[in-house]
């Protein structure tokens, strides 16, 4: 595969992995089989490995850690800091003050068990802090070899323009995808003005553009139960979306996910930005079905069915719509 370079002269295989599918948020899971699927990327070429320290309250850090054990140098590992919490229990609160910055960090590392951390996230905005008194912390960690890359997540365009006037930012992360497409509006234009790299979360729409999401399908602990586009209700009306990427799948002879990849990577070409997705999965024959999408060619008429698609969604991407850059972008707050 070709390397892809985001932003800060990061750079990392064109399809990464998210870690958070390997914790509880989706139900119950073997650590074992986790680190199987985790070796199964890396042999299949992915080198760009995401988790966070909210995942599993450490958990998923620590597993990772494992895998950075035995294939370090093979491995761009990027993790994030910020959030109180975790997905499965509902989050308690946001830091983003410079104490809290350094103690995660190291936190971080431990679990990790590395001495650097390739690309270190701010993965949610403390609206009490000044966003550049948060990246300053950061930056003292880029001196000090602690980390090497710097990186936002869901942050709004006012807010990345003052962070990467600190220091230059490597990568923002927010979801986005053919259901997902606000970040289009202002901070997907404001990275590419910057050179920054784009990282979408979640581009198969937590597994609903697979087309194997239906109501009544998720588990009693599935934090999805939260997000309001899958409620019951809604979660039938937003099956026009996956009848979308099902047409087009047919036509291809390819498989819903396969599309929805493929529809991000043209996606960035028309923006002129680079993008890395980092789907996440359970399976191993699901990475290598992911990374099918990397030769997949839409055509036109074919982009413009996917692109049609997002009118159709109902309901938010986010319970409190101020938990991501959506919010904050349409209440000018950042």
């Amino acid at each position: 595969m070709t390397a892809v370079q985001l932003g800060d002269g990061l750079t990392v295989s064109p399809l990464g992995f998210g870690g958070m599918a390997l914790t509880p948020v989706y139900g119950g899971i073997d650590p074992e089989a986790g680190l199987e699927t985790l070796r199964h990327a890396v042999d299949a070429g992915i080198t760009f490995i995401d988790t966070a320290d909210v995942y599993g309250a450490g958990s998923n850090e620590e597993l990772v850690g494992r895998l950075l054990k035995e294939r370090r140098n093979e491995i761009q590992v990027a993790t994030k800091f910020g959030i109180e919490g975790n997905p499965a229990d509902g989050y308690t609160g946001v830091r983003g003050d410079a104490p809290y910055v350094r103690q995660a960090a190291e936190a971080s590392l431990r679990r990790l068990g590395t001495d650097v951390i390739d690309l270190y996230y701010m993965h949610r905005r403390d609206l009490r802090v000044p966003i550049v008194e948060t990246v300053e912390a950061m930056v003292e960690l880029v001196r000090e070899g602690k980390i090497r890359h710097l990186g936002l997540s869901e942050v709004t365009a006012e807010e990345l323009r003052q962070a990467n006037a600190v220091h230059p930012i490597a990568a923002v992360q927010s979801e986005w995808s053919i259901w997902s497409r606000d970040v289009e509006l202002n901070v997907v234009p404001a990275a590419k003005e910057l050179g920054v790299g784009f990282v979408p979360y979640s581009p198969l729409g937590r597994g609903f553009l697979t087309g194997t999401v239906n109501a009544g399908d998720l588990g009693e602990n599935d934090f999805r139960h939260k997000i309001p586009r899958f409620g019951d209700e809604a979660l039938d009306a937003n099956q026009a979306v996956v009848a979308a990427v099902r047409e087009v799948a047919a036509q291809l002879e390819a498989t819903p996910a396969q599309v929805a990849l493929a529809w991000l990577f043209e996606q960035g070409r028309r923006i002129g930005i680079p993008v890395v997705p980092i789907p996440g999965t359970r399976k191993a024959h699901r990475i290598d079905e992911n990374l099918g999408s990397l030769s997949l060619q839409l055509g036109t008429a074919q982009l413009e069915v996917l692109d049609q698609a997002a009118a159709a969604v109902v309901g938010s991407r986010s319970a409190d719509p101020n938990w991501v850059s959506q919010g904050r972008e349409a209440n000018n707050v950042g």
